[in-house]
């Protein structure tokens, strides 16, 4: 199934999913490896993150139109929040508190709200 055959909203969620995995591994990734030096940190980031700009602006570019653009920054914001969690976790061994995610609980329930308006 090509991606075009599938709805904007979930191209767009698909890509923004991508795209987050990039970005949360080029902002925390390097956090394991605190003898390497910071400007190889940095470039290796950057050029991580590259792939991330790669599939997010097709996917708000995508999703515009269909989604507001308070709708486009609230679905990244949630998907990076979860991403982070189990990145986190399984990459940084830092199992999530209970205080963590009830505060991720909330910032979902204000993304509930900035969707049951439609935009």
């Amino acid at each position: 199934m090509s991606l075009n055959a599938l709805p904007a909203p979930v191209v767009t969620v698909l890509l923004l999913t991508a795209s987050n995995l990039f970005m949360t591994v080029a902002w925390y990734g390097h956090l394991k490896f605190k003898a390497m030096p910071l400007w190889i940190a940095i470039a290796l980031s950057w050029g991580i993150a590259l792939f991330e700009y790669i599939l997010q602006v097709p996917a708000n570019r995508i999703g515009y139109g269909q989604l507001s653009a308070a709708q486009l920054k609230t679905i990244q914001e949630v998907i990076s929040l979860s991403i982070f969690v189990i990145f986190a976790w399984a990459w940084l061994g830092e199992a999530p508190k209970w205080q963590t995610l009830a505060g991720f609980a909330l910032i979902a329930a204000g993304a509930a709200l900035v969707f049951a308006g439609k935009g």
